[in-house]
C-alpha cells in the first residue's frame, strides 16, 4: 500500500533533481541557433552531434539547471546535475549518430535515461551524495515522467516527434 510519506519521499526525490529535469528541458524551448559540434564530423564520416544539438540548447540547458539550483539554495547541486543531463543527452546523441540514427529518432532505454544516469553520476562525486534508494527511485520515475513531458511538448508542437 501506498501512503502519504511514500509519495511524499517521491515527490523530495524528484524535487532534487528537478535541475537535470529542467535542464534537459530547457532546449526544447530555448534551442536553435549554430550547431554544438560546428558541423564537423567523426572520423566516420557522420556527424559528431548532429545539427539539433545547438550552442543555444546547450548553454540555456545548463542555465536553467544551475538556476534552479540556486532556487533551491544548492546552486553546486544545480550546476552538476545540469551539466551532467546536457552531457549524458550529447553522449546518446553521439552514439546515436555513430550508428547512423537521425536526429530525433527513438531510442527507448538511451533516450529516457541517458541525462539522468549522467546527472546521477555527477552529483555523487559531492557530499553529501544520493542514496541508492533515490537513484533508484529517480531512475524508475523518470522513464514515465520523460514519456509524459514529451508527449506534452509533441501536443503543444514544440517537439518534431512524441518521444
Amino acid at each position: 500500500m501506498v501512503t502519504a510519506a511514500d509519495v511524499l519521499w517521491m515527490a523530495e526525490t524528484i524535487y532534487l533533481y528537478l535541475p537535470a529535469y529542467l535542464a534537459n528541458a530547457a532546449p526544447v524551448l530555448c534551442g536553435g541557433g549554430s550547431p554544438l559540434d560546428g558541423g564537423r564530423t567523426w572520423r566516420d564520416g557522420k556527424p559528431l552531434l548532429g545539427s539539433h544539438k545547438t550552442v543555444r540548447g546547450t548553454l540555456s540547458g545548463i542555465a536553467v539547471g544551475t538556476a534552479v539550483g540556486l532556487i533551491q539554495l544548492a546552486p553546486l547541486r544545480g550546476l552538476l546535475l545540469a551539466v551532467g543531463a546536457i552531457g549524458g543527452d550529447l553522449i546518446v546523441s553521439f552514439f546515436k549518430r555513430r550508428l547512423g540514427m537521425e536526429p530525433g529518432a527513438p531510442s527507448p532505454v538511451a533516450d529516457q535515461l541517458g541525462f539522468i544516469v549522467v546527472a546521477v553520476a555527477l552529483v555523487s562525486v559531492v557530499p553529501p551524495p544520493p542514496t541508492w534508494e533515490r537513484v533508484v527511485a529517480i531512475l524508475v520515475v523518470t522513464v514515465p515522467i520523460h514519456f509524459i513531458t514529451n508527449l506534452f511538448a509533441w501536443l503543444l508542437k514544440l517537439k518534431k516527434h512524441p518521444w
